[in-house]
């Protein structure tokens, strides 16, 4: 049961530097753009998700914050390559794909977002072992 607490501990620290890039957009005077506000939103909805999950140990909301990290984690890479577009504007999806992480694990993205974009594969592996040891030992 340690693990499932690991992950929260991860969620959180994500969370909390998302929360800042979010209020540094905001300071910006940006507002209501569907990409920031769907990460945003699937990000709170995974993790009171996550919290459901360690309240019930039902394993359904561990699979359902995971399907809310995806679609989360799947918009912040399409903010990762809008970035990255500004330095490439005429390359394709893949290329800018690459280009995005190129730019993140150079240091050309600034670094609360660079840790922001590499610290989500940690939340989304630790995450998905725990979804996936947890629907194992529910099944022995």
């Amino acid at each position: 049961m340690v693990m499932e607490y690991v992950v929260l501990a991860t969620w959180i620290i994500q969370a909390s530097v998302g929360v800042s890039l979010l209020v540094g957009w905001w300071r910006g005077g940006r507002s209501g753009a569907p990409t920031v506000v769907i990460h945003a939103a699937m990000g709170v909805v995974g993790f009171l998700l996550w919290v459901g999950f360690l309240l019930s140990a039902a394993v359904l909301p561990a699979w359902l914050a995971l399907v809310a990290l995806t679609i989360g984690n799947s918009v912040g890479d399409a903010m990762l390559r809008g970035r990255s577009r500004a330095w490439r504007p005429d390359a394709s999806f893949w290329r800018s794909y690459g280009g995005a992480i190129v730019d993140t694990v150079t240091g050309r993205m600034p670094p609360r977002v660079t840790f922001h974009a590499l610290f989500a594969g940690v939340v989304y592996f630790s995450c998905l072992g725990v979804c996936v040891g947890a629907t194992v030992a529910g099944a022995a």
